[in-house]
């Protein structure tokens, strides 16, 4: 035989016993019996006690509200609180922004309209995306606060 042909060999019995469920000996398995899985899930059966009366029909109609509003598919399931309020913004600030985005806005709609733009209508629209970008990043102030004194060690 050739090596080939045992490879050819091989290769058949891999592609022959595909779907054949595999059969383990409890010796073979490196658990306990006891943390095998039942091959059925277990069932739950919830008995009335004799004690319990009936529930009338408000009752019912009362618990079906309760049921709609609690989903059983939604149990632990995280709702984050709501977000806290945006900071308020000077009216800098606010301009600041409108220039960094408007700028960039006009020439592109007018490159989309196909509008004809004078010389000075596209340096105020460049003009305003630089002040704008310029503006906002020398207002956000990443030194140190003024009230730090001498000592610029760490903040807990």
């Amino acid at each position: 035989m050739t090596p080939q042909s045992d490879e050819d060999e091989v290769w058949r019995q891999i592609v022959a016993s595909f779907n054949d469920t595999a059969v383990r000996d409890s010796a073979d398995q490196p658990w306990p019996d006891s943390e095998n899985l039942p091959s059925e899930p277990p069932r739950r059966v919830v008995k009335q006690s004799d004690e319990d009366e009936r529930p009338s029909a408000e009752e019912l109609s009362d618990s079906d509200t309760d049921t709609e509003q609690a989903d059983p598919d939604d149990e632990g399931h995280y709702v984050p609180p709501p977000p806290p309020p945006l900071p308020k913004t000077d009216t800098t600030t606010k301009i600041a922004w409108l220039a960094l985005f408007g700028g960039p806005a006009y020439l592109l709609l007018s490159a989309a309209l196909n509008w004809q733009l004078q010389g000075w209508m596209l340096f105020t629209a460049v003009a305003a995306f630089i002040g704008g970008f310029v503006a906002l990043v020398v207002r956000m102030g990443d030194g140190p606060p003024n009230d730090s004194g001498w000592d610029d060690g760490a903040v807990i």
